[in-house]
């Protein structure tokens, strides 16, 4: 399976800061949903976060190239993956498109620690988890 369509919107005047195109914050905002929806696809849903096992990953550190504006307006999306699986921990990549002529605008990888939601420190984690993440593996470039 590999990359994963996790998100996908327009852009709102909102979205837009003074300089006229999409503010940094919404660029984390979409990989924050991108991520979620990704956790969900192998079994981290939000109500197993809520109500079952209480853990989720958590980004501790990020890397990120802007390589084209985005503005009002245009239909965006977001591909996902797994570029690396760790005792307690995955990376996961996002790949931001414009929808018309499918030009990457964004790209980023995100170290995530698995967090228990209880304690609020890391865990294992566990073999479903890393079996289902291993169908969205994408590695790095």
């Amino acid at each position: 399976m590999a990359w994963f369509l996790s998100y996908r919107a327009a852009v709102d005047p909102s979205h837009c800061d003074a300089l006229g195109h999409m503010n940094v914050s919404r660029y984390f905002a979409a990989c924050s949903d991108a991520g979620f929806s990704l956790q969900g696809e192998f079994g981290l849903t939000a109500r197993d976060m809520r109500e079952g096992r209480r853990m989720s990953f958590a980004v501790v550190h990020a890397e990120s190239e802007f390589l084209s504006e985005v503005h009002v307006g245009e239909a965006i999306y977001m591909e996902s993956g797994i570029a690396a699986i760790g005792g307690k921990s995955m990376t996961f990549r996002h790949r931001l498109f414009r929808a018309d002529g499918r030009r990457i605008c964004f790209q980023t990888r995100f170290r995530c620690a698995l967090m228990n939601l209880v304690t609020r420190k890391a865990e294992q984690v566990p073999d479903d988890i890393r079996a289902a993440a291993q169908a969205f593996f994408v590695g790095d470039d």
